[in-house]
């Protein structure tokens, strides 16, 4: 059973996202994806989908859309106030929205952004096997854009398990059980937790302290390519010449203005700016669901820390795909 929604207001940045565009960063092309995969992969669990199915990426204020057919469907990530014909939506629950139903968003209440995950998944044609939207490159997702008014939004066929999960709802119901994203994500910590860059070293010994020890707010000028940050200044012992390197999700580079900035999803695949730090796996969403305004620190750890914290977190996405397996067979 394929379908689709339509988009009747866009909100204000909804784009279709999945985990990204794996393997290609030796081209230039950056991963993209959602900016908080943990969510992402929560949403995509609760109504059944492979945790890699693309969904809507929903950035403070959300679209509605109307639904052409009925589907089961689930909101995780920031509570951003989602409703279904004017009853709200529990993030983290599954919910079969009749054919004709119309979802739409209140305003943020908690967090930045939530993902809606459609059994079936968001069905636009992959590029470079991935249906991410990379905004700047223009391509992905829909026409390579955020959504408009009247755009028309394809659905995949459920899998057997989002079958299963449907056939336990009551039509125009939800489901009994939750998934709750904190469980997987310290969201209300402003504590962010990272190792050192290869340039950590460069800097003044007295900007070293900063960096670890102050706090620094996220500005205005952020988006999915990365968060520009307010705080102490940051100087080099000396200036420093440096090749492009490689950068990842959670890079902290040091620009001349002296102000950090994170690479977030969208960031470009090298940079020539000094490396200072790189954010542990387990805390990219945290710092994804961040608003301008927020107040950040970073807190050092061992590499080995940081993979034990990311296994850990892996093997409770595991654990809860197999219960919601075993529980509706």
């Amino acid at each position: 059973m394929t379908g689709r929604s339509r988009v009747l207001r866009p909100g204000l940045l909804t784009t279709v996202q999945d985990l990204g565009r794996i393997g290609h960063q030796r081209e230039g092309v950056p991963v993209c994806g959602a900016m908080d995969p943990v969510a992402l992969r929560v949403a995509n669990l609760a109504v059944g989908n492979d945790p890699g199915a693309a969904g809507l990426e929903v950035t403070l204020l959300g679209p509605t859309l109307e639904l052409e057919d009925e589907r089961v469907l689930a909101v995780a990530g920031a509570d951003l106030g989602a409703r279904i014909d004017g009853q709200p939506v529990i993030p983290g629950r599954p919910v079969r929205a009749r054919a004709g139903a119309r979802l739409d968003f209140t305003g943020p209440r908690l967090r930045s952004r939530a993902y809606l995950a459609f059994a079936g998944g968001i069905a636009v044609e992959p590029v470079l096997g991935s249906r991410s939207t990379y905004l700047r490159g223009r391509f992905g997702g829909l026409e390579g854009r955020a959504l408009v008014a009247g755009d028309a939004l394809p659905l995949g066929e459920p899998a057997p398990l989002a079958q299963r999960i449907a056939a336990r709802i009551q039509p125009g119901g939800s489901a009994g059980w939750t998934i709750d994203p904190g469980e997987l994500a310290d969201y209300s910590s402003g504590r962010i937790r990272v190792l050192r860059g290869a340039h950590f070293p460069r800097l003044t010994a007295r900007s070293r302290a900063a960096l670890l020890e102050a706090s620094y707010r996220v500005t205005t000028e952020s988006d999915r390519m990365g968060y520009r940050l307010a705080g102490p200044v940051l100087e080099l012992e000396r200036p420093l010449e440096l090749v492009s390197e490689a950068v990842a999700f959670g890079t902290v580079q040091l620009p001349p203005g002296g102000m950090p900035i994170v690479l977030m999803a969208d960031r470009q695949t090298t940079g020539g700016y000094p490396r200072l730090l790189e954010v542990a796996a387990v805390d990219l969403p945290v710092l994804a669901q961040a608003v301008p305004g927020t107040e950040l620190r970073f807190r050092e750890i061992s590499l080995e820390q940081a993979q034990d914290l990311y296994i850990a977190r892996e093997r409770l996405l595991s654990r809860l795909a197999l219960a919601i397996d075993l529980n509706h067979r």
